[in-house]
């Protein structure tokens, strides 16, 4: 049984209520002029970063866009408390996309159907968000009909059968309620004011319209579970939609999961508050604005690899060897072993020593400090 806690008045009564419970729900308000200069520094530097990207040529930008969106889904699934294999998600964002990165993995149902939801908004960005097409993306994300052990109502907008849709920490007994939101025979109806105004043009700036969308939507919370994971999705829409591009340079996601406290406060601060929600935005731009930070680091990995396959480009390497590289370059995870190796690449302890002892010859690795049986390498960095 779920409880509200709320706030008591010295005369005993609850005063607790929600930004969806004022009467002109949902007409939000912000401060144009607060919101003005944050909002074009933003663009401008979203505009910089695009350049920068379109100048990298087809295959850099292709793989750019694989790192994002590698980075995308499992942090996005992070911050609900769920850990993707990296593997697994980014073979097969690259099947989807039709790239040719060598050492796919088969992936686990719940992967690929993260993967599908984040590609079809992203791919598909000037496609019109209906409630069937919201219902797909949730079925994606749930297709055994269950959230972890528990079964929840798929492809369909909440019922609260088991009570009020709530947002609670805490141990039991001792529970917290951050955020309740609307009843449940209400959303239909709030989704559908939803949708019509996300389909209407306004005169809204599209990064705006981002973030007010993935407020809007995560404080209706029409679903049983996956809420925060599909306004995440709106948002990278919207996003997309604001650059006329269906290539990611950038995650969102990867920044709110670095300030996921950050996040879940301003949130609860601003469900819990006023119709104008100049505070939520100026947070939102900050962190986009944070997240292009983050997208200078995945520039330089692709860089990266472009230039060792430049460097090594006539070196007479075995498809083991060229295999192994590109795990490495894309950012191979823990210490890189003979037994590693042999595993991953499927053959004897013997053949991964000679490929590696090979390597080392070359100048392309090096081991690392230590030694014995846990020796391991790494790459040599490029000039």
């Amino acid at each position: 049984m779920r409880r509200i806690e709320g706030i008591i008045t010295a005369e005993g009564a609850e005063i607790m209520s929600y930004i969806h419970e004022l009467p002109d729900w949902p007409e939000l308000s912000w401060d144009h002029k607060v919101l003005a200069e944050p909002l074009a520094a933003v663009r401008h530097r979203q505009g910089r970063l695009i350049g920068r990207m379109e100048g990298l040529g087809f295959d850099l930008r292709s793989e750019a866009t694989l790192q994002t969106m590698t980075e995308e889904v499992m942090k996005s699934s992070e911050i609900e408390g769920e850990i993707l294999d990296r593997d697994q998600v980014r073979s097969s964002i690259a099947r989807r996309l039709g790239m040719d990165i060598g050492g796919l993995v088969p992936a686990d149902r719940d992967v690929e159907g993260v993967v599908e939801m984040m590609l079809d908004a992203t791919q598909k960005y000037s496609e019109e968000l209906t409630d069937e097409r919201l219902f797909g993306w949730h079925a994606a994300l749930f297709p055994t009909g269950r959230s972890g052990m528990h079964r929840i109502t798929v492809g369909a907008w909440r019922d609260d059968k088991s009570g009020p849709m709530q947002v609670i920490s805490g141990p039991v007994g001792r529970e917290h309620v951050h955020y309740e939101a609307p009843r449940a025979a209400r959303v239909a109806g709030d989704m559908q004011a939803f949708l019509k105004w996300f389909k209407d043009e306004q005169s809204i700036d599209p990064v705006l319209k981002a973030g007010i969308a993935h407020l809007w939507f995560v404080t209706i919370h029409p679903f049983d579970d996956g809420n925060g994971r599909i306004a995440r999705a709106i948002a990278d829409l919207q996003l997309a939609r604001s650059e006329q591009s269906p290539q990611r340079f950038y995650s969102m996601s990867a920044q709110i999961r670095q300030e996921r406290k950050a996040y879940y406060d301003i949130l609860e601060r601003t469900q819990k508050g006023e119709l104008d929600i100049t505070e939520w935005l100026m947070w939102f731009l900050a962190c986009l604005s944070r997240a292009f930070d983050g997208a200078e680091g995945i520039l330089a990995g692709v860089l990266k690899k472009a230039r060792f396959w430049d460097k090594h480009a006539g070196d007479p390497l075995n498809e083991r060897q060229r295999d192994m590289l590109n795990w490495l370059l894309n950012g191979f995870e823990g210490k890189l072993t003979s037994s590693k190796w042999a595993k991953i690449e499927k053959c004897s302890p013997d053949t991964a020593l000679r490929d590696i002892t090979d390597l080392l010859e070359r100048g392309i690795l090096v081991k690392d400090e230590g030694g014995g049986r846990s020796t391991s390498y790494s790459l040599v960095d490029v000039a």
